[in-house]
């Protein structure tokens, strides 16, 4: 009996399963080396190099939360987050058919476990990624996300921003989407997060005001000069043409904070009124929703520190026991305090009695305290403060 029921089983996971076209030849990096070695060293430092579960603390620490709260195989999992984390993955879903499986240890040969354990995943968000994308599908509800929302190019047809691009390696095609229209490839996966009983924590697209900055004028830097393939097509030469970074700086870069956000304030009474304006065209903080600002306030006497005051502008998430939890489990979310994209946040904070003067200083961390605690984070890049702006108030 237990034979049969694998083999049937076996089956309709396989049914279930919608394989992706990548020849070996194109789904290592490395192999993109020989002629665009510069940009793969670029990637190679990036966070989407770590978008996979071996490679990213947070994201592994989401994973076995998200499974063991949900009772949810981790293969399951791992596969739902594939959507944008692994979209080369060549399992797409999973149903309760696999979780029988897993459950009766009958899934160790399972077309699931092959996908997971393939060398075509384990680079995250790797060169095939991106440039394997023929179609983006920009009218689908917002609910469709990475995989769901793109067609990939035949395998060997690579996609980029040139209408002229050539190699003897692989076909190249150009895509509106690599260079005047950007920002939809972006938000084939940074759109809007959702959590599993549907809450959407984040929505970049929809709070992203469009202006002369597009994503990857920040996340990828100024366009310079150099050369995007160092074959040498261009009479005896490598190609001279106008070239971005591919080290996708985000949060995780602390440069990428000084002066992103600006502070005023004022004395009122007895208040202290910040004002805290954003002129990027996102919001901020954005992103995973446990994100936050730190507001950090030293009153002085003179010389002498007479009092400290610290708020956190950031979102707190419930379960539907009420208890507090994850983003991608939660139900229910606290206010959002980020402050607008190219809008602003005023706080008062009462003053302390005595005070001559006030030092305010802003910070951003990738994780606040609460989900820091729930998924066990270790790694000090989670609780780091990166500096953002200053501000010192001379008081009546």
């Amino acid at each position: 009996m237990k034979i049969i029921l694998s083999i049937l089983l076996a089956f309709t996971a396989l049914f279930a399963a919608k394989a992706v076209e990548v020849g070996e030849r194109f789904e290592d990096s490395q192999k993109c080396k020989a002629c665009h070695l510069h940009i793969v060293k670029d990637w190679e430092k990036s966070w989407h190099a770590k978008s996979h579960y071996e490679s990213d603390e947070y994201f592994k620490a989401t994973i076995d939360y998200v499974s063991r709260k949900t009772r949810k195989s981790l293969n399951s999992v791992k596969v739902q987050c594939a959507t944008c984390h692994n979209p080369r993955i060549s399992v797409t879903s999973t149903g309760i058919d696999y979780e029988i499986m897993a459950v009766m240890e009958l899934d160790k040969d399972s077309k699931v476990n092959q996908a997971l354990k393939s060398d075509a995943i384990d680079e995250g968000i790797n060169c095939v990624v991106c440039h394997n994308i023929d179609k983006i599908h920009s009218d689908k509800d917002e609910s469709f996300r990475g995989i769901n929302r793109v067609e990939w190019t035949k395998s060997g047809t690579m996609t980029g921003p040139y209408d002229d691009a050539m190699s003897p390696y692989h076909k190249v095609e150009h895509r509106d989407f690599m260079d005047n229209n950007s920002d939809q490839l972006c938000f084939v996966c940074h759109a809007n997060d959702r959590a599993v009983k549907g809450l959407v924590f984040t929505d970049m697209q929809s709070e992203y005001k469009k202006s002369d900055k597009g994503c990857v004028d920040c996340h990828m830097g100024p366009k310079t000069m150099g050369v995007a393939a160092t074959l040498k097509l261009d009479n005896g030469k490598a190609k001279k043409r106008e070239i971005r970074s591919h080290g996708f700086a985000g949060g995780h870069v602390a440069s990428m904070w000084e002066d992103a956000l600006n502070i005023n304030a004022r004395q009122k009474g007895n208040d202290i009124v910040v004002s805290i304006s954003n002129p990027q065209p996102h919001n901020i903080p954005s992103g995973f929703g446990s994100r936050e600002l730190l507001l950090e306030m030293v009153f002085k006497k003179g010389h002498q520190d007479i009092g400290n005051k610290s708020i956190s502008l950031t979102r707190t998430y419930t379960s539907k026991r009420d208890k507090p939890t994850i983003p991608h489990l939660a139900v229910k979310a606290s206010e959002d305090l980020s402050i607008p994209a190219n809008g602003k946040k005023i706080l008062k904070v009462s003053n302390e009695a005595g005070a001559t003067s006030v030092e305010i200083k802003l910070y951003y961390r990738l994780v606040n305290d609460e989900v820091r605690s729930i998924l066990k984070l270790k790694d000090p890049i989670w609780s780091d403060k990166s500096f953002i702006a200053s501000k010192t108030l001379k008081l009546k």
